[in-house]
């Protein structure tokens, strides 16, 4: 009896989580094909090309059924690029190096200490964020660089750098820990020092998990829309410097979408970035994915 009862347990269990795999699955494709029948609008109802979508800086689709206006997201393309990377450019070397602090230099201080304040940096709320770069970050880069406005690319690529720095530093220091024990003291037996372990065994072993927490960090960048909108400056114009104000995908969307007209010209052209942000978002998956598995074969 006691035998069928936990044979019992292990196919309930083994169902709950076939039934849970298989929502997600659902839901995913249901979003998806969601995002794509309404983003679809700005090329088969609107008549607009991929290669203007993709590919024009001139944003102006008018607010009626009937079209006509211009939907180039180029400007908001290149905004998401442009402060996605200098977040990246400035957190990845910083979350690096707090990851072989709190797993090589100073592990029992790191466990206790230095990974739970990142994990309550994780769990900050994106306006928390958004409203110190407000008022603590945008009147310094005011004040130190002599511009009228202190709201640019810069300000939002520094907040979305302590944004994406907690996710970068955990994934890291996860990747960097599995790295099995025997590597280490093969390095060490071989007469390396700690830091040549590290630069020379450690890291590159722990590489495909590395990559993967940069790639995780840039998509948790990519998706932010609070916390930039409110340090960005919020001007529809082509990023041309760190001091320039410009706009992103999330950030347009954000600040349109709940007053645009539905069936609109301008409510389907932000339902196609909703669809762009959808694909990238499904990109970065895919290559974390095959990071993954190269890193197994």
């Amino acid at each position: 009896m006691k035998q069928k009862g936990m044979f019992a347990k292990e196919y309930a269990w083994r169902g709950l989580a076939t039934i849970g795999g298989v929502f997600v699955i659902g839901l995913t494709l249901v979003i998806g094909a969601f995002l794509a029948y309404k983003g679809s609008g700005t090329f088969l109802i609107f008549k607009h090309t991929l290669s203007e979508f993709i590919g024009s800086t001139n944003w102006g689709p008018v607010d009626n059924s009937s079209g006509g206006g211009t939907v180039g997201a180029l400007i908001f393309i290149c905004g998401s690029l442009a402060t996605c990377g200098l977040a990246l450019l400035i957190a990845t070397p910083l979350s690096l190096g707090s990851a072989i602090f709190m797993t090589e230099i100073s592990p029992k201080f790191g466990e206790k200490f230095f990974r739970p304040v990142v994990q309550i940096f994780a769990g900050i709320p994106s306006v928390v964020y958004g409203w110190v770069g407000l008022t603590v970050l945008v009147p310094a880069i005011k004040a130190i660089f002599h511009v009228q406005v202190g709201q640019s690319i810069l300000a939002a690529g520094l907040v979305l750098a302590v944004m994406i720095f907690p996710t970068i530093t955990s994934m890291a220091s996860d990747a960097i820990a599995a790295v099995p024990k025997t590597n280490r003291d093969g390095a060490y037996g071989l007469g390396s020092t700690r830091w040549q372990a590290i630069y020379r065994v450690i890291v590159p072993a722990a590489k495909s998990g590395i990559i993967s927490s940069i790639i995780m960090g840039l998509a948790r960048a990519f998706g932010e829309a609070l916390a930039v909108a409110m340090v960005i400056g919020q001007t529809t114009a082509m990023p041309h410097g760190l001091l320039s104000r410009s706009k992103t995908i999330t950030t347009e969307i954000a600040a349109q979408m709940g007053n645009a007209m539905e069936g609109g010209e301008l409510k389907t052209a932000l339902w196609t970035l909703a669809l762009l942000l959808f694909l990238i978002s499904l990109l970065f998956i895919w290559i974390i994915h095959r990071i993954h598995k190269e890193a197994k074969d």
